[in-house]
């Protein structure tokens, strides 16, 4: 069946490869963005599209449209990005959810929130469960963002106790492929734009701490199991691949594959950056029959190849904390 749906952050590295899974459905899809840390070039191609729709506008305001389905990936999701206005950050997650919940309420809309791992905070329990409530610290540098993306599950669920709200949530777990911003400070992305340029590999650490890397096709299709799986489920889901490895083997893969001749560098860990990151996916592949195809070795070809095929003069630092 056609849908309407609206995708908050539809221009960035996700939310533009989610529309354009979307309009070659043959949904009717409504891209909205402020542009804060997206390019308008990762929906040109979809532009003449009769079924696509652009629209700038900002969550944190009201907006009014008539949809069957919201996808809300509206906010900074790296680091440098999300503090470098932590305000304007909590205030896109918590804000904008209540104004996405109130249209879903309003329109009858089935919604899906893209959380993020980072509510599990540096975590006690390895791998991440979705039952596990995390160690945030609610005062640190980073809170803005996971403590926001944890105010805007509570949102959620408090929607739907109280308003019968149809929602669905997922955990977005380190995601990676072509069309993240080559600046956005990302280990994968500094890594790659760092070896084909043969310049020096800045780890933090020893690069011990370790992550698991799921490639960007795998992640929007968990996404759209999610929205679409008609059972009582609505989440939280984690989504992300369970294979785990540490930064510092990251970085060997990438100078491996991409015949850099980079050399590695080390530089004091940044405060509350967790030490280890792995979902368990157990839910998802159970309720969902989701589970990730494409191993770190073929998806980090695959991006290499797209940084290689870009003019890096076209993109700008979005902030002046991208390194």
């Amino acid at each position: 069946m056609i849908q309407r749906i609206l995708v908050t952050g539809g221009a960035g590295f996700l939310g533009s490869h989610l529309c354009e899974r979307l309009v070659d459905a043959g949904h009717d899809v409504i891209c909205l963005d402020n542009f804060f840390t997206s390019q308008k070039s990762n929906v040109t191609h979809l532009l003449g599209k009769p079924n696509f729709e652009l629209l700038r506008h900002d969550v944190t305001l009201p907006i009014f449209l008539e949809v069957d389905q919201i996808y809300n990936l509206a906010c900074p999701a790296a680091p440098g990005h999300y503090q470098y206005n932590p305000i304007k950050t909590i205030k896109t997650s918590v804000m904008g959810a209540i104004n996405l919940l109130g249209m879903a309420k309003r329109c009858g809309a089935r919604i899906l929130q893209a959380s993020t791992s980072e509510v599990y905070g540096d975590p006690e329990v390895h791998p991440q469960v979705e039952s596990y409530r995390g160690s945030v610290n609610p005062i640190g540098i980073r809170a803005c963002y996971d403590e926001g993306k944890r105010v805007a599950e509570t949102l959620f669920m408090d929607y739907h106790r109280s308003n019968s709200v149809d929602i669905r949530f997922v955990r977005i777990f380190n995601t990676y492929g072509p069309r993240m911003h080559p600046f956005d400070g990302r280990v994968v992305s500094n890594f790659i734009r760092q070896a084909l340029g043969n310049e020096p590999i800045t780890i933090f650490g020893q690069g011990e701490q370790t992550r698991s890397f799921c490639y960007r096709d795998d992640l929007v299709q968990g996404m759209m199991a999610m929205m679409n799986n008609e059972t009582d489920f609505i989440g939280p889901a984690n989504i992300g691949n369970p294979n785990e490895f540490t930064i510092r083997e990251l970085a060997e893969q990438v100078i491996n594959l991409s015949g850099s001749r980079s050399e590695l560098i080390f530089q004091p860990l940044p405060s509350d950056d967790p030490t280890r990151r792995r979902p368990d996916i157990e839910l998802a592949k159970d309720r969902l029959g989701w589970q990730p195809e494409i191993m770190l070795q073929e998806g980090l070809t695959r991006t290499i190849e797209w940084f290689r095929s870009i003019d890096l003069s076209e993109y700008r630092p979005p902030t002046p904390n991208y390194q």
